[in-house]
């Protein structure tokens, strides 16, 4: 009878808590994505937790790093650990270093308006933003500057539609968005529009009001709350349309407002140019034809 002999390898212990880094970050990944999207607390530590857990997924991948020069020097065990180790570090750091590499050049922004000169004003958001977010005003000539720089094509959206069709569809896409409006003021213009409407920023009158839309939508990944202002303002060829998209908290949005701004216009513009269909007007049913008597009972009404 052969005898089987068992050699025992040993395992890397840098391999395992390589591993046990690894599945600590990604637990703590998604307590801290769960506790920002239901804000159950405040951003500043949730967004401490997410750090933290980003650097232990870095920690894990160097201990990984580390453990697969043992195991090729030395010959022990722990490659799959050591694996799993730098899998699941890669997946935690992928998409925020991506996203750093990719928009390093990008301004230290966090407010994107379509007309820096006369922005769209928070109304009821500034009552509701914490204290601990970012300022409510638009930072002014500077962050223009940096706009124009980095984002050139962000501009006020002309239009030869009526004020009244052009914030019903700023509405419409903001329902299908699933955005949280806030307030909702619809325009009120003199009829017919009045020749002096030239410049879109002239004052208005009394019987003129902006078409306004406060909003409050959700980043896709995290869901960071920012803030979104759509103006409205009638002018002598119909009317123009402003956007503003401003972030709650950091001083960096990584161009998230800029695409916000820039295909929440288009998704309005499509809108805009689809024709409304016409109601087809209903046929009456021809009248219901009298029930013919028998001739039994006529006869018998005769006598």
């Amino acid at each position: 009878m052969v005898r089987r002999r068992f050699i025992e390898t040993t395992t890397s212990r840098l391999a395992i808590w390589a591993r046990r880094v690894a599945l600590f970050s990604l637990v703590a990944t998604f307590v801290a994505i769960i506790v920002v999207r239901s804000g159950a607390l405040d951003i500043v530590p949730a967004l401490s937790t997410l750090a933290g857990a980003l650097v232990l997924a870095i920690v894990a991948i160097l201990l990984a790093f580390g453990a697969g020069i043992a195991i090729w020097f030395e010959g022990i065990g722990g490659a799959r650990e050591a694996a799993t180790a730098l899998l699941i570090g890669f997946a935690l750091i992928g998409y925020p270093l991506y996203l750093g590499i990719s928009t390093y050049h990008l301004p230290a922004i966090y407010d994107i308006a379509t007309d820096p000169i006369d922005p769209p004003q928070f109304s009821a958001i500034a009552r509701l933003r914490p204290r601990d977010a970012n300022p409510i005003a638009y930072e002014g000539l500077y962050a223009a500057e940096q706009q124009e720089a980095a984002y050139s094509d962000i501009e006020p959206d002309d239009t030869d539609s009526s004020p009244q069709e052009a914030y019903n569809a700023a509405m419409k896409v903001i329902a299908k968005r699933k955005w949280r409006v806030v307030d909702a003021r619809p325009p009120q213009s003199a009829q017919p529009p009045l020749p002096h409407l030239v410049d879109a920023r002239t004052p208005m009158t009394a019987a003129e009001r902006d078409g306004v839309i406060e909003a409050v939508a959700r980043t896709p990944i995290l869901g960071f709350l920012d803030d979104v202002v759509v103006r409205v303002r009638a002018t002598a060829d119909g009317s123009r349309i402003d956007v503003r998209s401003a972030s709650r908290y950091g001083r960096r949005d990584f161009g998230t407002n800029a695409a916000r701004v820039r295909n929440l216009i288009a998704d309005i513009d499509t809108v805009l140019a689809t024709p409304v269909p016409e109601p087809v007007p209903q046929k009456k049913p021809p009248p219901a034809a009298k029930p013919a008597q028998p001739v039994g009972k006529r006869a018998s009404a005769k006598r």
